[in-house]
Order: structure tokens, then C-alpha cells, then sequence
């Protein structure tokens, strides 16, 4: 189980987590559940160049179509191909099998994204 206070957040409510040089990338519970069910997810090719703030890709629910933003910098190494199968992993597990890209960053990734705490705080809002 992903300890939810390790991860940190941005305020379009992706999650990413650090392991050295790569980050994984994922929506979190909250925009999952703001969605309702998501029943397609388009992602970017492995090599992709991404820039914070860039759209990566979209999620698609019943309700809406919501776009994915990049909270980091950096190039994508992989795509998780089983939440483009199964969409429905984004609701079910979001924090674990539902993760949708790895992207390759550097140093400092993460200054500037939110700890468990301040992102609660923003959906709160």
C-alpha cells in the first residue's frame, strides 16, 4: 500500500511519486471520485518530453472528459497499458495499479507540489 504522506500533490490533482530519477505519475482519489467512472484514458508515447503544467493526456468518465497535467518535468519511460485496457483501475485503485505514466526527472522535481496536508486543504476548499 502507497503511504499517502509520501507523495506529493498538484492542484489539478495528479500524485507523483520519487523513486531517484523517476517519478511515477497518477490522478488522485479525489479527482477519481469527481469524475465518477472513467471509462477511457488516452497517455502519451514512451519519449514524450513533458514540461510542468503541459497537458499529457485525458481521462474520460460518464460524467465529463478531464484533461491530465504534467506536475513535473522530465521525458516518459513508461505507460501503464493496463489502465488504458482497464479505466476503471483509475477508480478502483488510483494510488496503486491505477499510476499512468513514469517519466525520467531530475534533481528537485517535485519543489513546489503540495505534501499530504496542504492538497487535503485544497480540496477542502
Amino acid at each position: 500500500m502507497t503511504d499517502l504522506n509520501t507523495l506529493r500533490y498538484s492542484e489539478e490533482h495528479e500524485w507523483v511519486a520519487v523513486d531517484g530519477a523517476t517519478a511515477t505519475v497518477g490522478i488522485t482519489d479525489f479527482a477519481a471520485d469527481a469524475l465518477g467512472d472513467i471509462v477511457f484514458v488516452e497517455l502519451p508515447a514512451v519519449g514524450t518530453t513533458l514540461s510542468r503544467g503541459d497537458v499529457f493526456g485525458e481521462a474520460e468518465s460518464t460524467k465529463s472528459v478531464s484533461e491530465l497535467y504534467a506536475p513535473v518535468d522530465g521525458t516518459v519511460t513508461e505507460v501503464n497499458d493496463a489502465v488504458v485496457d482497464d479505466p476503471a483501475l483509475l477508480n478502483s485503485s488510483p494510488f496503486e495499479d491505477g499510476w499512468l505514466i513514469r517519466v525520467q526527472v531530475g534533481e528537485g522535481a517535485t519543489d513546489g507540489l503540495l505534501d499530504r496536508d496542504a492538497y487535503v486543504a485544497h480540496t477542502e476548499k
